[in-house]
């Protein structure tokens, strides 16, 4: 492992126009309704659940476009 505390570590499912981005955060998961930044885009988490990629322990924050 990379040295760091379990929970230390999420994903991030960021939705698009063209599709999804799937990337990894390091700390804690955002908490639900939380705002963050992608660039010039504004993202608010929308819930939190298991890692969508098969055998990752991980949880994941699935955000929304904020309009």
């Amino acid at each position: 492992m990379d040295g760091q505390p379990q929970g230390s570590r999420y994903l991030l499912w960021i939705s698009k126009p063209t599709g999804y981005e799937l990337r990894e955060g390091d700390g804690e998961v955002p908490a639900i309704g939380s705002e963050l930044t992608d660039g010039d885009m504004r993202l608010r988490v929308a819930k939190i659940g298991p890692s969508p990629l098969p055998g990752d322990s991980r949880a994941c924050a699935y955000t929304s476009a904020v309009r």
